[in-house]
């Protein structure tokens, strides 16, 4: 009962603190894909509060087509790091397997930062927010080239764009149909 009691807020607090953090960096690594204004106030701070990590690492690992693997790796990193640390707090056979375990948790984060990213689009765009915001003007720029495709293919319908409703639903399904194989594939318990 006591493991238990303390082992629960211990398990949120090391979750809550690398998955904060893992976020930012991979939303760093997104910005850049998406090729953002890292003139942006929110660009500036995601680059100031990560470039400290990333600095060291970029030295080994360059990048690659304007894509910044060095964060990448840092992402794949930091859930490797978290992983292992609940599965020893949690007492799982071969903590060491966290480097597989973390590669299905990447891709969800992924998935998941997209899938939150056009639902505050879609709801921002219900209150007509200032086109001139800096996190509108970030948050379309990082979802256009998910969302592009998606409006080629649905035209607004008496002015309503459900290209949104299309792309949430492709992520959704993507997430349901390809983390459980990937994470059965790693043997992740997680």
């Amino acid at each position: 009962m006591t493991g238990s009691y303390l082992l629960d807020p211990l398990v949120f607090l090391i979750q809550t603190l690398f998955g904060l953090y893992t976020a930012v960096v991979a939303i760093r690594f997104l910005l850049q894909w998406a090729r953002a204004d890292f003139y942006n106030p929110i660009s500036q701070f995601v680059v100031k509060v990560t470039t400290p990590v990333l600095r060291p690492l970029r030295q080994i690992i360059p990048g690659y087509g304007g894509m910044d693997l060095a964060a990448l790796v840092l992402v794949w990193l930091l859930t490797t790091i978290e992983l292992g640390i609940l599965a020893l707090l949690l007492g799982l056979d071969r903590p060491f397997m966290a480097f597989g375990w973390a590669v299905p948790s990447v891709v969800e984060l992924f998935i998941n930062l997209f899938l939150f990213a056009i639902l505050i689009r879609v709801i921002l765009s219900w209150v007509s927010p200032d086109p001139y915001n800096p996190a509108v003007a970030l948050l379309t720029r990082l979802t256009d080239p998910v969302m592009r495709p998606a409006q080629r293919l649905i035209k607004p319908i008496g002015g309503i764009d459900l290209s949104p409703m299309l792309v949430l639903i492709g992520l959704t399904l993507l997430n349901m149909l390809l983390i459980p194989p990937l994470k059965w594939i790693v043997g992740s318990p997680f």
